[in-house]
């Protein structure tokens, strides 16, 4: 069936179901996990959604380790509790802007067959404000996406 299945992860609660049910599918399937989060940068500009114009190097850079440590830990919790239930799985993060256009490379870069990820039931207008990247993932994804509420 499947062989290697990407679950990508935000860390929130919502996610982790995603993650608890895609990691029980590999288990099922004898297939592979690849954990995934993907990290934005620190928005730098007025028209990034940055307050401040004037932000400190260092702080951006301190702001942004702390970023991609928190993913690194989110992605090696999903990890620990794959090969907890005997599910062989690497975890990986990406810095990026482009969510769901990273999750779906990463998915090609590794092989997945199948994207597993949380939908996060955005309604209204803050749905068509902030847009939904899983609704991206599944509109231009070639490998197969299984999404979770």
């Amino acid at each position: 069936m499947y062989q290697r299945i990407l679950i990508a992860t935000d860390g929130s609660d919502l996610s982790r179901m995603a993650v608890d049910s895609g990691i029980e599918l590999a288990a099922l399937a004898g297939a592979q996990v690849v954990a995934l989060k993907v990290i934005p940068r620190y928005p730098v500009s007025y028209f990034e959604g940055s307050k401040s114009l004037s932000a400190n190097n260092q702080d951006i850079a301190a702001t942004e380790k702390q970023w991609a440590d928190a993913a690194l830990a989110v992605v090696e919790e999903v990890k620990a509790s794959a090969e907890a239930k005997g599910v062989k799985a690497k975890a990986i993060t990406k810095t990026s802007d482009l969510i769901a256009e990273s999750i779906i490379a990463m998915a090609k870069k590794h092989n997945c067959d199948l994207i597993v990820m949380a939908s996060h039931g955005r309604r209204g207008l803050k749905r068509v404000l902030m847009g939904s990247e899983t609704t991206h993932v599944l509109t231009h994804s070639h490998i197969p996406v299984l999404v979770l509420r």
